[in-house]
């Protein structure tokens, strides 16, 4: 398929595995962009992440990439948060209070509490149950298993906006979001095997409308 992919990086996490996992999900033009002056426009945005959440809204910030991606969005072009990259869809995290995230899903990004079989960081393979049927996304309504390494999950204050749950010991969490054209799992799919490269796929289709 023909589909202009801007991955955004923020200096804090390694892209090689999702860029290899974008391009063999069919993504044939594909870059990498620092800053807001390296963006050239593309129909999807990818926003990846670990680590902080206000040390990344800091990064968005000062590389001017905020605005870029608030400009893409209001301008029709779809966008994909990846672990990190989901949490700062939000409206803000009790990680970093004092930082605001992009406000595109809103809500608060919460710590995870530790519970019978489950420990924070929860790290691992889990399934991602969904909860608002999409036909855009077919891989997410079979119960397949992905890779999450993460202490926080989005709460969104709508529950229109919750695409998909995952089981963490008694409780749940969000797992997977969606607002019009913003997209978000908590989840890698870059490391998560068969079901991560499917649902790549399923979001590049999306992506190309």
């Amino acid at each position: 398929m023909t589909i202009e992919v801007e991955v955004l990086d923020l200096g804090i996490n390694n892209l090689a595995s999702l860029r290899r996992g974008l391009s063999d999900a069919g993504a044939r033009s594909l870059r990498v962009i620092a800053s807001s002056n390296e963006s050239r426009g593309a129909d999807l945005m990818v926003l990846p992440g670990v680590g902080a959440f206000g040390a990344a809204v800091d990064e968005l910030d000062k590389r001017g990439l905020t605005e870029t991606i608030k400009h893409h969005v209001a301008s029709g072009g779809y966008l994909f948060g990846v672990c990190l990259g989901m949490q700062l869809l939000a409206t803000a995290s009790e990680e970093s209070p004092t930082a605001l995230g992009l406000n595109f899903v809103h809500g608060q990004v919460r710590r995870l509490t530790a519970n019978a079989g489950a420990r924070v960081p929860n790290m691992g393979w889990g399934n991602s149950l969904i909860v608002t049927e999409s036909a855009d996304f077919p891989t997410l309504s079979h119960p397949l298993d992905y890779y999450f390494v993460h202490s926080f999950a989005v709460v969104p204050d709508t529950d229109s906006d919750i695409l998909a749950t995952s089981a963490f010991g008694e409780q749940t969490f969000v797992s997977a979001v969606m607002h019009g054209n913003v997209l978000g799992v908590q989840f890698h799919p870059e490391k998560s095997s068969r079901p991560g490269a499917r649902l790549l796929s399923d979001v590049l289709m999306w992506a190309n409308g």
